[in-house]
């Protein structure tokens, strides 16, 4: 056991971000934005590991900013407000902007900017207990972290409001139910499942699926005749490329397809 507040654990082929502020049911840190760039940076950088699993130790995901360090700034200089709300938003553009996926491996819930953490992700596997919330609007004030594009991408309007402007939370089961979570499981089976979801994508064509997961991104925000571009520039890069000579290969071949052994060979 170690007494930081964030730590990374090498899988192999995987990296584990661990949230480790109990104390204070994993709010955010200054560890944990460091830890989570660094895991993301690793991540791209090495071709052996293909995904990226963050969660938190204690039955809780994340609870999200510290109000007590929230109201310490209240005095602060505008600049600085913003300067550290920004530090917090360039650790979700580097879960973003990673080109390995990223699960969130929620248990018991997510709260404020713990749900942009989980919503910054690209699966999220949560246990049927969870809940999620973005209640800032008790505390007077708003959401931050890109979670009001992130909940609008994924849901109903009427229930990012209930949600936002009322304080509303909503479990785990009705976000599965609306698709915006990827799994519910049992507590106990949370990160067996998600590091089961990661040995799936481990077994994929890493690179074509860092250009999959840019696509998708991009879709959010852009017009469809220039994602159309986008589509057919990745598109014409992944026909020449060795994983769709070995995709292709296998299918004609009839046999089964091996990625792996491209990033093993590089």
């Amino acid at each position: 056991m170690t007494d930081e507040l964030a730590y990374v654990e090498d899988h192999g082929d995987s990296l584990v971000v661990v949230n480790a502020n109990t104390s204070k049911r994993n709010a955010l840190s200054p560890e944990l934005y460091r830890v989570v760039v660094e895991a993301m940076d690793l991540a791209t950088a090495q071709s052996r590991i293909t995904s990226v699993i963050l969660t938190g130790l204690g039955g809780f995901f994340c609870s999200g900013g510290d109000l007590g360090l929230l109201a310490s700034r209240r005095d602060s200089p505008r600049s600085e407000r913003l300067q550290k709300i920004d530090e917090l938003h360039d650790v979700i553009r580097a879960i973003m902007n990673c080109p390995t996926p990223v699960i969130a491996a929620v248990t018991g819930g997510a709260a404020g900017a713990g749900v942009s953490l989980a919503f910054a992700c690209d699966f999220i596997v949560a246990d049927e207990d969870a809940y999620f919330t973005v209640a800032y609007v008790n505390a007077g004030l708003v959401p931050d972290g890109g979670v009001t594009s992130t909940l609008c991408a994924q849901l109903p309007r009427a229930l990012v409001m209930r949600m936002a402007l009322l304080g509303e939370p909503v479990s785990a089961k009705q976000l599965h139910e609306l698709g915006a979570i990827t799994q519910v499981v049992p507590q106990d089976d949370v990160f067996d499942t998600a590091q089961k979801l990661a040995d799936k994508i481990s077994n994929g064509p890493s690179a074509t699926q860092g250009a999959i997961k840019a696509l998708i991104n991009s879709a959010q925000t852009t017009p469809c005749d220039a994602q159309m571009d986008a589509e057919r520039d990745a598109m014409a890069d992944a026909i020449a490329s060795p994983e769709a000579a070995e995709g292709i290969g296998a299918f004609f071949e009839k046999r089964v397809v091996d990625f792996k052994s491209l990033r093993d060979a590089g």
